[in-house]
């Protein structure tokens, strides 16, 4: 006789994860209740009830001080936001696969999609998947209830639908179901949601089945994937026996068997396993061949998850050590793993990266390639926690001392502004930037950097991976090299889009691209300012000029006012003696007052010239800010002067000699209106 043992018996990573949960919060001293069975198997749930685990129906039963564990079956929206509300410790223990499928039905509903869910109603997997559905949900038994459905597609009236399924769900009558809806709905989703264990498990069991005379399915009566099990080797193999402990198989007939195959569901404890066959080689064969039975049940149950047999499977492995992962399954706070040999791990958000707003369900997919460090081994449940964040910063460091010895520059992002400086990561590795490192000069701001990626060099490594960088030396290489580069071709004339970078009582200094130019006050403007924020301010982009150069100090006179907004030009090209123009006093001296005509254009109102009338002060006739008409009487352009006159709208034209008198006066004015300004 031979006893063949299924490779993927035992323990799935949903399962094991939650009951190790259980187990390490108990280690921890905590007082654990969980939300319905940990799982579908009464001797672990009466084992874990001696230790002091209740189960509970619902949140409103946890007791103050409690730990409230969901298991991997996962609950509806409302249970866990029943919870939150209620103030309950809960550790969500729902299996990733589970969570995965809760992600895809919210958004669908989200999204005006009809979900089909192929399961039992009864379960409470399915349950908590309906309670994840945002929109119309049906749930369907079989091939023959979903055709039922589809034969009134008014239920659904024109929305778009999406198909998935109860993870331990039965492959093959899934697969009916998928050809049942693509008949009906051509451009349905359809979403594979059966577990990759499941599916194993269950095609697995189907050849198993072919080839054994009988057939032994092991696992709680309750658990809906150990059911399907017996339903799958049930279809080749009529002597198929469910137990769920090794005290049944007494009861049970192995006459006139040549073969028996052993399987069992995800949620059969290893050791139970390990007495169902230990029991079945003892007492099903003479002494004389149990030698031979145990080492062919030994060799099939390399792969179960008992604490033995694990042994073998993950041999070799060890803390700290690098591994490359295969991604199975992605959601938001964990990523699922198979790293060979039978063993399944898992990575935790934190485990994955330094960016705490690393999103794992955008960045990872599955079938990706992680190289990773295996931080833990369960040598009994087969499993590992897994971390990327540290073999990534392994591989770091390694860059980081080579980049110290070389003086190569790295690059990094900058998450946090402490005091003292700033933090930026480069490879996962922490490096420190004093505030003096940090800018290319003294008192710029370090909030600017944050979110920001820069470019440093390591400039001192010490114990326990600390590094410091600077970038200011970066900066300070990098601008002189733009200053030689412009300095090599730079001419009087050349035009530049450069950057206020600082001001002067006396003008503007510009960054043209890694020299700085002054833009003297004078140059700023066509008009007389008192101080250049009048017109440019510090971060502001101009357009500016060469005007002069002395390349042995190495500095640059810059122009910034433009030849054609000249006000004179501007005034030549527009204005003439005996124009009759609008003009705003602006200043008043004893000998006359001085009208804007334009911006930069101001002329004089000889104190003859303001009335047709003797007056003794241009104030006695004319206010500041005072708009009046005035006319052109003369214009001398090299002098840059203006003569204006308000009588000479008031009576005939000037003659010639009053004109004569008129510009001498003026000339007075002018000499004294200069000697005031200076």
């Amino acid at each position: 006789m031979k006893i063949t043992v299924a490779k993927t018996a035992g323990f799935c990573f949903g399962v094991n994860r939650a009951v190790n949960t259980v187990y390490r919060l108990l280690e921890n001293g905590e007082r654990v209740c969980t939300l319905g069975p940990i799982i579908h198997n009464p001797q672990l749930v009466a084992e874990l009830e001696k230790r002091g685990v209740r189960t509970v129906e619902s949140p409103c039963e946890v007791k103050n001080g409690e730990t409230l564990v969901i298991r991997s079956h996962g609950v509806a929206k409302a249970v866990t936001d029943e919870a939150a509300a209620s103030g309950v410790k809960t550790v969500d223990a729902t299996c990733p696969f589970v969570a995965k499928i809760h992600g895809i039905v919210s958004a669908a509903g989200n999204d005006g999609y009809v979900t089909l869910i192929a399961g039992d109603p009864d379960h409470q997997e399915v349950m908590g998947i309906v309670g994840h559905c945002t929109g119309e949900a049906y749930v369907f038994k079989t091939p023959q209830e979903l055709g039922e459905f589809l034969e009134n597609k008014e239920k659904t009236g024109k929305k778009p639908v999406i198909l998935v399924a109860q993870t331990t769900f039965n492959a093959k009558i899934f697969e009916e179901c998928k050809k049942i809806l693509k008949k009906v709905y051509t451009n349905a989703k359809i979403f594979d949601t059966i577990c990759n264990a499941t599916s194993m498990r269950q095609q697995e069991a189907r050849e198993l089945s072919r080839r054994n005379d009988v057939m032994v399915v092991i696992g709680g009566r309750h658990s809906s994937n150990t059911a399907k099990l017996f339903d799958v080797c049930r279809e080749n193999c009529g002597r198929t026996y469910l137990i769920e402990t090794a005290s049944e198989l007494e009861n049970l007939s192995f006459k006139n068997c040549g073969n028996i195959g052993v399987v069992a569901g995800a949620s059969t404890p290893a050791g139970i396993i390990k007495e169902v066959i230990k029991t079945m080689s003892e007492n099903l064969q003479p002494v004389e061949e149990q030698a031979e039975v145990k080492e062919t049940v030994q060799k099939s149950f390399d792969e179960m998850t008992d604490e033995e047999a694990f042994e073998a499977s993950l041999s070799g492995l060890t803390g700290d050590q690098k591994v490359c992962g295969t991604v199975i399954a992605v959601n938001p706070t964990e990523i699922t793993v198979d790293i060979g040999r039978g063993v399944t791990g898992y990575v935790t958000a934190d485990e994955y990266s330094q960016d705490p707003d690393a999103k794992l369900t955008e960045e990872v997919k599955a079938g990706d390639k992680l190289n990773l460090i295996i931080m833990k081994i369960n040598d009994q449940e087969g499993t590992a926690l897994l971390s990327k964040r540290r073999y990534d910063a392994i591989a770091g460091w390694d860059n980081i001392v080579a980049a110290k010895d070389s003086g190569e520059i790295v690059t990094g992002v900058v998450r946090d502004i402490i005091k003292g400086g700033v933090v930026a990561y480069s490879n996962n590795i922490r490096v420190f930037i004093p505030a003096s490192q940090a800018t290319a000069s003294r008192g710029e701001p370090l909030e600017d950097l944050k979110g920001k990626e820069v470019s440093f060099r390591i400039i001192e490594i010490g114990r326990g991976h600390r590094a410091v960088g600077s970038i200011r030396s970066v900066l300070k290489e990098q601008r002189k090299a733009a200053e030689d580069k412009i300095w090599e071709n730079i001419a009087v004339g050349d035009r530049f889009t450069g950057v206020v970078k600082s001001l002067t009582s006396y003008g503007a200094f510009v960054d043209i691209g890694g020299v700085d130019g002054m833009v003297h006050i004078s140059e700023l403007s066509w008009q007389r300012i008192k101080n250049p924020s009048e017109v440019v301010l510090v971060g502001d982009t101009v357009e500016v000029y060469v005007k002069a150069l002395d390349t042995e100090k190495r500095k640059i006179s810059l122009g910034y006012k433009k030849p054609e907004d000249n006000p004179w030009v501007i005034f030549e090209n527009n204005y003439k003696v005996g124009d009759t123009v609008k003009v705003t006093i602006v200043s008043m001296t004893t000998y006359g007052a001085f009208a804007r005509i334009i911006p930069g254009i101001d002329g004089l109102i000889h104190i003859s010239q303001i009335a047709n009338k003797h007056v003794a002060k241009p104030q006695d006739e004319l206010t500041a800010g005072q708009e009046v008409e005035a006319k052109i009487i003369a214009i001398d352009l090299d002098k840059k002067r203006v003569s204006l006159s308000i009588r000479a709208l008031l009576e005939p034209e000037v003659t010639e000699e009053e004109q004569a008198d008129v510009k001498a006066a003026d000339e007075v004015v002018y000499e004294s209106s200069d000697e005031t300004n200076e």
